[in-house]
């Protein structure tokens, strides 16, 4: 049973909650969210984008909304997977231009808004990012800033923003030329063309291609699997992995040695292991 942590059921989804996430105090204000829908199916937690009329537009209280609920994810210890997503005609269209306009770059820095795009690699629970319809300039930044990308295979995927007199702030720059290299990344942020689920899946920009009624089932199905997982073992094998990207070989295979020896202290392996031994399923406890 789906359950809406945003409404009048639970008192305590409406309260002040502060957190020290991206370097400074954030903190929501007593109400419902108004941009985004949360729900939580047993240990997943799904964060819907709700600005259907704008093509979910990424606007400054959209994202601070977002990251105040990945927040609350982060710190609830029954949630072991997060699934983000919009509807089936887009994922987000990317930032809300009539927003931007009106900024100069002072009041662009006073915002913050590029940095909340880096608060999710700060979220340590796997991350999913489910799209279908479009996912343009920074909805795909941030569809790139999870972990795993689902898509419906009549997605469309691109960095537009050069249309506009702009290009990629968000890690659009850096996270699509790390995934389809420096040729296809001048190529689609130079013209603003777009590319399809496949292409993106071809390209190594996206986990999985599935029918376009499938999307959003085929990532829950996803979360569900690798919340039955080990949550240390998940947690610490996401952090060396992430690590990979900004560290020489040298470094990153050092990092992964500590974190490698320091699961060996933890019940979810002994329980892991003896259960292999023992041809049963095991049962994890975050130990």
């Amino acid at each position: 049973m789906a359950t809406n942590f945003s409404g009048n059921a639970h008192p305590w989804a409406r309260t002040i909650f502060q957190a020290k996430l991206e370097g400074y105090r954030l903190a929501m204000p007593e109400h419902e969210y108004v941009n985004i829908k949360v729900e939580i199916e047993g240990d997943v937690g799904l964060l819907f984008f709700n600005r259907p009329t704008a093509l979910n537009a990424l606007s400054s209280s959209l994202m601070r909304e977002l990251v105040d609920a990945l927040t609350r994810f982060e710190e609830n210890e029954k949630i072991r997977c997060i699934i983000i997503t919009g509807s089936d005609k887009v994922f987000s269209a990317g930032a809300d231009i009539k927003e931007m306009s009106t900024w100069n770059s002072v009041e662009a820095l006073k915002q913050g808004n590029l940095e909340r795009f880096d608060s999710l690699r700060k979220i340590t629970k796997p991350i999913i990012a489910a799209l279908s319809g479009y996912a343009l300039g920074g909805g795909l930044e941030l569809a790139m800033a999870c972990d795993i990308i689902v898509a419906a295979e009549g997605t469309k995927l691109g960095q537009p923003e050069i249309n506009i007199g702009v290009f990629p702030g968000a890690g659009g720059t850096q996270r699509l030329t790390r995934a389809v290299g420096k040729f296809k990344s001048m190529d689609m942020i130079l013209t603003g063309n777009t590319i399809t689920a496949d292409e993106a899946l071809n390209r190594g920009l996206v986990s999985r291609v599935v029918a376009n009624e499938l999307y959003l089932s085929e990532a829950k199905k996803l979360a569900h699997e690798i919340a039955m997982k080990a949550p240390l073992a998940v947690k610490l094998a996401k952090q060396s992995i992430l690590k990979s990207f900004d560290s020489p070989l040298s470094e990153g295979l050092e990092f992964e040695h500590r974190n490698f020896y320091l699961i060996m202290s933890s019940e979810d392996k002994q329980e892991g292991m003896r259960a292999f031994m023992e041809k049963r399923k095991p049962v994890y406890s975050g130990r």
